[in-house]
């Protein structure tokens, strides 16, 4: 039965009421708002199309960079990067001189809407698709709390579950599939049934995205499965909020290789080779997906007085849309200025940013690349299948600038 208490939880500067009914909130990872659309005009989200007229439907800014790590971490915290720490997938790490995954909970420099409701006596479970995400998101939080790329590895001490392959009847699936993500859902469903959780967090990967352009049929299909969990979701009661980590764009030339700009031969030609670190926070390791590429950049340099001059070749290259020193960048898009180095640069909307040609093996790329990071894929969706109450749905219309790290105050404290 799901606990009906009336004290709220504290996180991060927000108050968040203990649920009545269970709450599911989904981030689809790189949902790009025109794969809905086009779903939708297909017929092939029906639920969807309901919440759209009876619930709330709309877009949101996510967090830049725009990539997994950071962007699931303020959903959950309700918070910008400045305030939990992540600011990427992968940064340089000043205090021991190594770039490192930012998938260790010692880089989090706050609590999670997760722990806190654990810790108010709330029923949790959380599933990611990939288990780079599942430390941080499940960091003191009691419950379930497992990925489905090792579904089959669980332990009830480490992960709440003894054996989560019992869940789903399905293998578990490929890091490179679209399987990964219907298993998170399939495994979400059976909890829901069987264990009645206050919350979830299900994190889906971008494997799909990152091949298929919205109105494939690829895309298409995939986002019918999606939509097939939404409304079983939708009819066992759950109150459902579903965002992204972030959009995906094309990053291809016409011949279908990748549009590049390759930071570190124009900055070592400024400032001598060996004399600068360039940092690309979309390293993970699915290097299938990107191949590393994504449409933002951080460059540490051993002589910070060379930022004006390095900035200002650098916004003078075709492909980038903007560079900023540390302060101004990090002030901008709220991000920790300790986690981030001397120059922040911006790829435009069809452009990625590498080192060199050299460091990125491009041969595992299958279609022409389709990647994200910057600004352009800052645009998600934002959608709950109930109504809200008065005072919320009159806080959403006049809000233009809505924040996908809204979402769990307006499904906890403003869902009907």
């Amino acid at each position: 039965m799901t606990m009906n208490s009336s004290a709220p939880v504290s996180v991060n500067g927000r108050h968040y009421r203990v649920p009545v009914h269970p709450v599911i909130v989904v981030c689809i990872d790189g949902c790009e708002p025109a794969y809905f659309e086009h779903a939708l005009a297909a017929r092939a989200m029906p639920a969807l199309a309901r919440f759209r007229q009876q619930g709330v439907y709309r877009l949101a800014r996510c967090v830049v960079p725009t990539f997994t790590n950071p962007n699931n971490l303020s959903i959950v915290t309700g918070a910008p990067p400045s305030i939990h720490g992540i600011s990427g997938n992968y940064f340089y790490d000043p205090a021991t001189g190594q770039e490192v995954m930012m998938n260790d909970p010692k880089f989090l420099s706050c609590e999670t809407i997760l722990a806190a409701l654990s810790r108010a006596g709330c029923r949790m479970a959380v599933v990611t698709a990939k288990d780079k995400l599942r430390r941080l998101l499940g960091h003191g939080m009691q419950g379930v709390c497992f990925s489905s790329e090792k579904a089959d590895q669980t332990t009830k001490d480490e992960h709440g579950i003894e054996r989560a392959t019992e869940l789903v009847r399905m293998p578990v699936p490929s890091v490179y599939s679209a399987e990964l993500s219907e298993y998170v859902l399939a495994a979400g469903l059976e909890l829901l049934t069987r264990q009645r959780p206050d919350v979830m967090y299900l994190s889906l990967t971008d494997y799909v995205q990152h091949k298929h352009a919205p109105g494939t049929p690829a895309a298409t299909a995939f986002y019918a499965m999606l939509d097939r969990y939404f409304d079983a979701y939708d009819r066992a009661g759950a109150v459902l909020g579903v965002t992204a980590d972030h959009g995906m764009n094309g990053k291809a030339q016409s011949d279908g290789t990748p549009k590049v700009v390759y930071l570190r031969p124009i900055v070592d030609a400024l400032v001598g080779s060996g004399r600068a670190r360039v940092i690309l926070p979309i390293t993970d390791p699915y290097v299938v997906h990107h191949g590393a590429l994504g449409s933002f950049a951080t460059i540490y340099l051993d002589d910070a007085t060379q930022g004006p001059a390095v900035a200002a070749r650098l916004v003078s290259t075709p492909g980038i849309a903007a560079v900023y020193d540390n302060e101004i960048g990090c002030a901008r898009f709220e991000l920790p200025r300790e986690r981030v180095g001397d120059l922040i640069v911006i790829g435009d909307t069809d452009t990625v940013l590498g080192k060199s040609a050299e460091e990125h093996d491009l041969s595992l790329l299958e279609e022409p690349l389709r990647s994200h990071g910057g600004v352009s894929e800052q645009t998600v969706p934002f959608v709950i299948n109930r109504p809200l109450d008065a005072a919320h749905a009159a806080r959403l219309a006049r809000h233009a600038d809505v924040r996908n790290f809204d979402l769990f105050d307006y499904v906890l404290n403003g869902a009907s």
